[in-house]
This record gives C-alpha cells, sequence and structure tokens, in this order.
C-alpha cells in the first residue's frame, strides 16, 4: 500500500475513534446547589453586549443594488462560495480597539460580551489550528478574541463568551448545502469529521483564552443536528470546562423564536428568546431575550432603524422584571469601530446605569402580576426586602398607588439621589405621595423597603368545567402563586366576601 494512501486511511482510523469517543462523552450531573453557584454571575448580570461581526461587514448590507441584507447575506444574496470567500483578502479592521470595545460595554453598565467567534458563513474570528479561513489569513491577522480576551482582563469587570454557530456554509463536511447552491457537490463529506472539526474548534476556545463566561450556540434547527448531538456537544463542552454556562441552542428543544426548552430533557441551561420578550415572568427558569438596536445583527450601512434609548432602558426593566436578562447587539463596521447610533445608546443606557443599575443587577421577577404604570424589580436580603418601583408612566395626581401589598413598610426613597417619598400604608394599599414631575421621564425608580419576603395577594382564580350549569357541578377556586399567608373566602349568593364570609377548604358543589 503506498505510504500516503496509508497515512490517509490511519488518520481517517484515528478520527473515527476521536468521534467515536467524543460521542460517549459522560453525562453531566449537578446538585441544583451546584447549579445555582454556576450560574450566580450571569443571574446577577442581567446585562450584556452581543456583538455580530464578520465577513457580512464588509458589503455592509448590500448587494447588486439591494441594500437589506446583514450577516446572512451570503444566503439572502445567493453568493457563490468562490466569490464570498474573496473577502478574506478585505478583512483589514485597522481601526479595531479591543479596549475600547470592552470599556464601552462596561460603562454601559453590561457585565459580559458575547462575539461570534463563528457564525453561519464559517468565518472564525480567530487564529485557529483547524481551518484557514480565519483572521489569521486575512491582511489583518491579529485574533480579536485574544485582544478581547486580554482587554476584558485588564479592564475588569465584563467577562468574554462566544457565539459558535453549529451550522457551517463553508466547511465541505457539514452535510447540508442551502437550495441554490450549484458549485458545492456533497461527494466525499463526513458529518463525523465535522462533528469532530466543531470539538477541536471549541477547544480552542475554551481553553486558549481565560475564563471564558458562555458558549452562545445557534444554527441548530437543521435536520443536520440531532437532539443526541446536542446532549453530547453539551456534555463535552462541560467535560472542558465544568463551570461554563451553555444557552439551549446546543440542543433541538428550543420553540422557534420564542426560544423557551419544551422539556428537561433538552441540553442547555438557558432560554433564549429572539426579538422578543415573554408576556409574562416564568419562575424558577432561566432565559435571556437578545435583541438588535436596529433591524439587523451585522452591520448594515444602510439600515438606521434604530430603537431610541428610551425604548431600550424600558426594555432593559421590562426584562429585569420578569427575571430574564437582556443581551443587547451591537454589529461593528468593517474597519472596526461601532456604528455612532450604536455609541450614542451605549452612552445613555450607560448615564441612567450609573444611578440606578442597583434595580437591575441580581434582581429578581416582580412579584405583582401587573402594573400598569411600569415595571418592578425585587432584591431579597434576609429578614427584609426591596422592591424597585420602575415608573414609566408618572401619575397625574402624584399619588403612586400600589394595592395588595402584605408586608410592612418600612421606608421608601427615589434611587437616583436618595430623596425620601412619603407613604401611607393602610390594609393592603399603598399610596406613594411622588415629586410633581418625573426626576427622569424614561424610568424613574422608587425603592419601597419592607419587611420579610414580598406578599402580594392576586385575585383569586375560579376553575370549573363551565360558566353555566342546569345541574351539579364542581367549582374550585386557587390563588396564582400559592396563597401563603392569604386566607380565601367566599360567597354563593352574589354578594362580596368580608371577614365572616365562609373560608374555601376545598371545591365546591
Amino acid at each position: 500500500m503506498p505510504t500516503a494512501l496509508y497515512r490517509l486511511t490511519l488518520a481517517g482510523i484515528l478520527a473515527l475513534t476521536l468521534y467515536t469517543g467524543a460521542a460517549q462523552t459522560p453525562a453531566i450531573t449537578e446538585p441544583p446547589a451546584q447549579r445555582d453557584q454556576r450560574m450566580a454571575w450571569w443571574r446577577e448580570a442581567r446585562f450584556g453586549m452581543f456583538i455580530h461581526w464578520g465577513l457580512y461587514a464588509i458589503p455592509a448590507g448590500e448587494w447588486n443594488g439591494a441594500t437589506n441584507y446583514g450577516e446572512w447575506i451570503r444566503h439572502s444574496a445567493q453568493i457563490p462560495l468562490e466569490t464570498y470567500d474573496r473577502f478574506v483578502h478585505q478583512f483589514n479592521p485597522t481601526a479595531f480597539n479591543a479596549e475600547a470595545w470592552v470599556q464601552m460595554a462596561k460603562d454601559a453598565g453590561m457585565k459580559y460580551i458575547v462575539i461570534t467567534s463563528k457564525h453561519h458563513d464559517g468565518f472564525c474570528l480567530w487564529d485557529s489550528k483547524e481551518t484557514d479561513f480565519d483572521v489569521a489569513s486575512t491582511p489583518f491577522r491579529r485574533d480579536i478574541l485574544k485582544e478581547l480576551a486580554d482587554a476584558c482582563r485588564k479592564i475588569g469587570g465584563v467577562k468574554l463568551c462566544f457565539y459558535h454557530s453549529i451550522m457551517d456554509w463553508h466547511h465541505p463536511d457539514y452535510t447540508l448545502r442551502r437550495g441554490w447552491e450549484t458549485d458545492r457537490p456533497l461527494a466525499g463529506a463526513d458529518r463525523a469529521r465535522f462533528i469532530i472539526y466543531l470539538k477541536k474548534q471549541l477547544k480552542e476556545l475554551v481553553t486558549n483564552y481565560g475564563d471564558i463566561g458562555v458558549l452562545w450556540f445557534d444554527g441548530e434547527w437543521e435536520e443536520f443536528w440531532t437532539h443526541a448531538d446536542g446532549k453530547d456537544l453539551y456534555n463535552y463542552v462541560r467535560s472542558l470546562k465544568p463551570d461554563i454556562i451553555v444557552n439551549n441552542r446546543v440542543d433541538k428543544g428550543r420553540g422557534g423564536m420564542a426560544g423557551m426548552t419544551s422539556s428537561s430533557e433538552y441540553a442547555g441551561d438557558f432560554g433564549t428568546p429572539e426579538q422578543e420578550i415573554p408576556e409574562t415572568g416564568l419562575p424558577g427558569v432561566d432565559w435571556e431575550s437578545c435583541m438588535t438596536m436596529n433591524d439587523n445583527w451585522g452591520y448594515n450601512k444602510n439600515d438606521l432603524h434604530f430603537k431610541t434609548s428610551e425604548d431600550l432602558l424600558r426594555k432593559l426593566a421590562d426584562i429585569a422584571s420578569k427575571g430574564g436578562n437582556f443581551l443587547l447587539n451591537i454589529g461593528p463596521k468593517a474597519d472596526g469601530t461601532f456604528p455612532q447610533q450604536s455609541i450614542d445608546r451605549l452612552r445613555d443606557i450607560g448615564a441612567w446605569m450609573r444611578l440606578n443599575g442597583e434595580s437591575i443587577y441580581g434582581t429578581s421577577a416582580s412579584p405583582f402580576h401587573h402594573t400598569a404604570w411600569g415595571r418592578v424589580t425585587q432584591k431579597n436580603l434576609g429578614k427584609t426586602s426591596r422592591l424597585y418601583f420602575h415608573v414609566f408612566d408618572w401619575p397625574k395626581s402624584g399619588l403612586l398607588e400600589v394595592h395588595n401589598l402584605g408586608n410592612t413598610v418600612t421606608k421608601a426613597y427615589l434611587l437616583a439621589g436618595g430623596q425620601a417619598v412619603p407613604f401611607r400604608k393602610k390594609g393592603f394599599s399603598l399610596s406613594l405621595q411622588l415629586p410633581s414631575a418625573a426626576p427622569d421621564p424614561i424610568n424613574t425608580v422608587i425603592v419601597v423597603e419592607i419587611k420579610g419576603a414580598p406578599e402580594v395577594f392576586h385575585t383569586p382564580q375560579i376553575e370549573a368545567y363551565h360558566t353555566e350549569f342546569i345541574s351539579t357541578m364542581e367549582v374550585a377556586l386557587s390563588l396564582p402563586g400559592g396563597q401563603g399567608k392569604a386566607v380565601l373566602r367566599y360567597t354563593t349568593d352574589g354578594t362580596a366576601p368580608g371577614p365572616k364570609s365562609s373560608v374555601y377548604r376545598g371545591p365546591l358543589i
């Protein structure tokens, strides 16, 4: 047998052995307390920066006269691989400054950065030993991820994380092709070999750049990827770095753009709603809404449809009030700078966060189901708690009325500046006497300190087979979130229940 062929055969055998071993990565088991410890920094952070950057920044959203493209431009504009590969020789972001990027994130109040180590086009922002389709082959040549890792360590307070696409439009062993591709035959493609490639690259990312906080996967929805692949990859990554956090797109369980995992059988540490915020909180579930500032993830020079700073700040409070994290995207330009519109919004958000960040960091979801004037976040401090009232709509009467609060209120004040807010508590109703005008028209935060954990009474729910009946029917009553110390009383004659009405102890007939 010729020597060269023997070496190729041996390499194939070794690759198969490597893949077989990787597929048997032991399942990760983790007690709840250990999981809570692993997730603690992420839950505390609440706010991070997403960065979509790669070769697609060069055309800047424009191709053959159309101007509506983003990071999917190779697919959307149906650009042949040979043509797209020419961008490698044009990628030279000489204005890139890793420390400036990290400092802007920190100044905006963001606690972590998630950058696209590799997007769907397959181009890698680091010097990978596994491919030449990376930054080392460009005129720039510098390892962008290394510079960001160094900047995060130097500046402090911002944890580096990586987005990594499972889907790959460039690698010959990713055994799916776009429907329009005619220049990429599938002959010789090897799915097992691609998964080896994927794992080797992930090992580089997890082991070569210091303390990486999150691996944020994407592109798992194509039929190429299976539930078994997802479970195995989750276990593999955690075997490399046990304390790393992995999103649910490593597996097949998320429900579309809503992003939440449907069952505990699927791998992943948090849900990933995309461009949307869940309508209600999800108690006991970790999730993160990722969102663009304008209409595209990657840079599009013609997309000036930027959300206002007011909108973004209120989205941040809304997400935190439902127990989630906010991952806000930047699409840097080809020269390595952020669009000015993004810089302006980061500056505005940072100014608010410097005064009000306490109402976001380390908070949990609102104990109230609905507050028409704004949102609520909370912190449990042991024997006491703080409620943070994020007031969007300043009451014209000067009184902010909050009902169904069972706790004793000990103090109320403006978070920014500490000015005392007079209050009156009568029964379960709290009235706050506010200044005549909102100190911050976007979101003024009022801190209400209470004894114990928040005890909020919700409207009882009536559960019955039907709303009308002609014979007998069982009717049950319940309090959303559990009764706590509440006593549920009822009447059956249409009158309002009072202190002497019957106590509910079980279903009625």
